[in-house]
């Protein structure tokens, strides 16, 4: 199985995906944002950064480069599509997942590991977690802070929320002011996903956590004929 790294102007994620592809026992490749067939590949991750220096709006211009296309048609194909940080902004700027992003409640950039509750594992992200399972994961961004407008109607389609080491949600534990603590949402169908954390930067102990291979081997497990 073989993920498409989507690269981006400003992309400065890639590698960590790669390598956290590699560890979780798959095979990433690098691509350019100006490919248009990604027919040879089994999913699709578009990583973090800042695509196109983040002007106007994060994610507001990456929407249009020609990879888009692809990543289209993977989703409407029910292939697994993953966006981390900025990949999940563009997904949303891509109405491929519902609602935005923007500056973080306090108004400040985060940087630093933070706990997330496992809400369901109908998703490309969280397939291979437990229910409440509770991660340790890095947070690296300033426009983390999730929006949508019936936040209660897509109650199912979220993957993750925002809590403390023993999975309480509250108030206190969301870092960056996203409606209903959410960290991660999926699509309806759950073969769209997007997260604000980094999950491929906790895959190995030096690295402080390894709770983020989950969420990682999630994904591989999906590119998988029986899952795709």
């Amino acid at each position: 199985m073989k993920a498409a790294v989507v690269v981006f102007p400003g992309t400065n994620c890639e590698h960590d995906v790669m390598w956290a592809l590699d560890v979780a026992g798959s095979e990433g490749e690098l691509v350019w944002h100006r490919e248009t067939d990604l027919s040879e590949f089994d999913g699709i991750v578009l990583p973090g950064g800042f695509a196109h220096g983040d002007y106007l709006r994060t994610g507001a211009i990456a929407r249009f480069s020609p990879v888009m296309a692809e990543v289209r048609r993977f989703a409407e194909a029910g292939k697994p599509v993953l966006g981390i940080c900025n990949g999940f902004q563009i997904l949303c700027e891509a109405h491929l997942l519902p609602g935005a992003l923007h500056e973080n409640r306090d108004l400040n950039f985060i940087c630093r590991p933070i706990h997330v509750r496992v809400e369901s594992t109908n998703t490309v992200l969280t397939r291979a977690a437990e229910p409440g399972q509770v991660l340790q994961i890095p947070l690296n961004s300033y426009e983390g802070n999730y929006t949508v407008a019936e936040v209660d109607a897509m109650d199912a389609q979220v993957a993750a929320r925002y809590c403390d080491a023993d999975g309480t949600v509250s108030d206190a534990t969301n870092p960056n002011g996203s409606v209903g603590s959410i960290a991660a949402i999926a699509n309806s169908a759950g073969n769209v996903a997007g997260i604000m954390p980094h999950p491929e930067r906790a895959v190995e102990e030096v690295l402080g956590s390894t709770d983020g291979l989950v969420m990682v081997r999630s994904f591989v497990e999906s590119m998988e004929p029986a899952h795709v």
